[in-house]
């Protein structure tokens, strides 16, 4: 009998394929963090709330992934890696969505204006996340022919390069996002003392999607290292 269930098929095809699929959804949640801040800037708090509804429609496909590979994850797999560290880099993919999910929900809950100084770098930083994003999905694409190489070899090469280029990536993210923060902390008597922590908070969250991008690779890195 042919099952209907677009989750079970992905799971027959590859537990990997549902590693990549998850991290799929995973980006498309940062990458709407950009029309978010971008609607903010705006002053539309009714685009804020449909962008909202939609990274919430993808991390709640993101989590249906990653519950179903933790069930199955360490019961039906036979890999050169250990199954708890490809569980902690699904759990570093997880946080990237989750982190998209808590900015959307707090510019919903509490709606808030960004100073006109702020207003370029913030689009900056959040554009350089995303990117730190895109290339740790970059990396996680290579993860079949990486398994099947055993990790080594010029497959294994490769990968370490990416992952470098994610490191890059990253340092120049948390570049803009100490910017950012000193531009905040310069113009903090002109802004409500709640919407300066909130905005602390905000750049924090924001630069943490590269944070997690970065922990992607590096936990690949490892298992190429052992």
């Amino acid at each position: 009998m042919l099952t209907t269930n677009p989750l079970a098929a992905l799971f027959k095809r590859s537990p990997f394929k549902a590693m990549q699929e998850h991290m799929r959804y995973a980006v498309e949640c940062a990458r709407l963090v950009n029309p978010l801040f971008e609607a903010l800037i705006a002053g539309n708090q009714d685009e804020i709330e449909a962008i909202k509804e939609k990274i919430y429609v993808a991390e709640e496909q993101a989590d249906r992934i990653k519950n179903k590979l933790r069930s199955q994850l360490p019961r039906s797999l036979f890999m050169p890696v250990d199954r708890r560290d490809l569980l902690e880099v699904l759990q570093m993919q997880d946080a990237i969505a989750d982190t998209a999910q808590d900015i959307a929900a707090l510019l919903v809950e509490r709606p808030m204006e960004v100073p006109e100084p702020m207003q370029q770098p913030l689009m900056r930083l959040t554009a350089r996340c995303i990117d730190a994003c895109e290339q740790s999905a970059r990396v996680i694409e290579e993860l079949d022919e990486l398994l099947e190489m055993g990790f080594r070899g010029r497959e294994a090469a490769q990968v370490e390069a990416m992952v470098n280029e994610l490191g890059r990536i990253e340092d120049e993210a948390d570049e803009l996002e100490l910017e950012l923060t000193r531009i905040l902390f310069r113009h903090e008597d002109e802004i409500n003392p709640v919407s300066v922590m909130m905005w602390y908070r905000l750049i924090e969250w924001t630069g943490d999607l590269a944070d997690y991008a970065e922990k992607v690779g590096d936990r690949l890195r490892l298992l190429i290292a052992r």
